[in-house]
């Protein structure tokens, strides 16, 4: 039996609605959206929009046509960031940034001269408001900041920010590649401006789909240039959207099993799923605290997702997440997880450490496994053998 505890990264597995709707698409359709005017053409475009309109509800989205839709959010983070940053502006960031953000703001920095400057962590929370609120007056062009950092799972005063930001009249733009599907988000009530999100974790899609709301007053510019199947006489992006962010033909497979996995959602409440998942996490961060030599970041009060990191004394993450693997058949995340900045808050950036993160499928049985193999793992450290030797074949 194998137990995957990686959904941080992508989601596994997946609805039977998801499957289904892939392979509908794939062997009953077929066809390019916004292509045509024949029937399978005029299918696809109904998958296309029901898609939007499933994101648009999710979100809160008054217009669906205000959802584009790209590959993944890093897709979605470079739109906003490369569309809407030039010369000398100022952009404010948190220390929990992913590399999706955090490497488009360094290239941003050496090719156009934008300015970063990095909100440090408070001494209440994970980001200072206090030190936020004072950047504010500098009149930052933009604000970027993630939902839930996808290495401790803490969460993020978004709400605060985004009120804050609409005080000072500056647009957050907000990365909810780990709190979509877990957080109910609503861009009116969070007051977020611009979101990107992935549709291959927490909203259960297919991998190679995500999007990003551009709200009202704000108009990047486009990524890609190419076909949109519309205004096809002009030489340059129509203006209207969502054709404006959407060149080249979509990935309508990929958007039909992510319309599965959002109604999906819908129907459980993504409330309940969210604080289930957090609820495991939080089981699983007190169990490896009593377990001794290990160490947990993170979990020590405050809102999180369903993310826990944590490293084992005297045993490099890398070769424990291979046991946890080879000998138990767990499935865990090890390394620095494209997020170097939160690393280096932790003071984690040399060693890395192992990440496991829940989903929908996640079970209070995955947690106790995993905790059974951590305590034999360390004890077998302590003891001075290798890794591998001497330990159970785990099921």
């Amino acid at each position: 039996m194998e137990i995957y505890l990686d959904n941080a990264a992508t989601s596994y597995p997946k609805p039977d609605c998801v499957y289904r709707a892939v392979e509908g698409f794939m062997r009953g359709v077929g066809a390019s959206a916004g292509r045509g005017g024949y029937r399978r053409a005029l299918e696809a475009d109904r998958m296309v929009f029901a898609a939007r309109r499933a994101v648009s509800t999710l979100f809160g989205v008054e217009d669906p046509k205000r959802v584009v839709f790209t590959a993944n959010a890093t897709e979605s983070l470079n739109l906003a960031l490369k569309g809407l940053l030039g010369a000398g502006d100022l952009v404010l960031t948190s220390s929990w940034e992913h590399n999706a953000v955090w490497r488009t703001l360094k290239w941003l920095e050496r090719a156009r001269g934008v300015r970063v400057r990095v909100v440090p962590p408070g001494a209440a929370g994970p980001f200072d408001l206090s030190v936020f609120r004072e950047w504010l007056r500098e009149h930052p062009r933009l604000v970027v900041v993630t939902g839930a950092s996808n290495v401790t799972g803490v969460l993020l005063p978004v709400p605060e920010i985004g009120e804050l930001c609409r005080v000072h009249g500056v647009p957050p733009l907000l990365d909810a590649a780990q709190t979509a599907g877990a957080v109910p988000i609503d861009v009116a009530e969070v007051g977020v401006s611009l979101l990107a999100f992935t549709g291959h974790k927490g909203l259960l899609g297919p991998q190679g789909t995500g999007g990003l709301y551009i709200g009202e007053g704000l108009e990047p510019e486009p990524l890609e240039h190419g076909g949109t199947g519309s205004e096809s006489a002009r030489e340059d992006q129509p203006r209207s959207l969502p054709d404006r962010y959407e060149a080249g033909t979509p990935n309508v497979p990929g958007l039909a099993g992510l319309s599965a996995g959002v109604e999906f959602l819908l129907e459980q409440g993504v409330e309940r799923v969210g604080r289930r998942e957090a609820e495991l996490a939080a089981h699983l961060a007190e169990g490896l605290r009593s377990i001794p030599g290990v160490t947990v970041y993170g979990h020590d009060g405050g809102p999180y997702v369903g993310v826990v990191s944590f490293n084992v004394e005297g045993a490099p993450c890398e070769e424990v997440a291979y046991v946890l693997d080879r000998v138990y058949g767990i499935m865990v995340r090890a390394g620095l997880h494209c997020a170097p900045c939160a690393h280096r808050v932790l003071g984690t950036l040399a060693t890395g450490a192992m990440r496991a993160s829940f989903g929908y499928y996640s079970t209070g049985s995955d947690v106790s496994a995993l905790l059974e193999a951590v305590r034999e793992i360390c004890e077998r450290v302590r003891e001075g053998g290798g890794l591998g030797q001497g330990l159970r074949s785990g099921g």
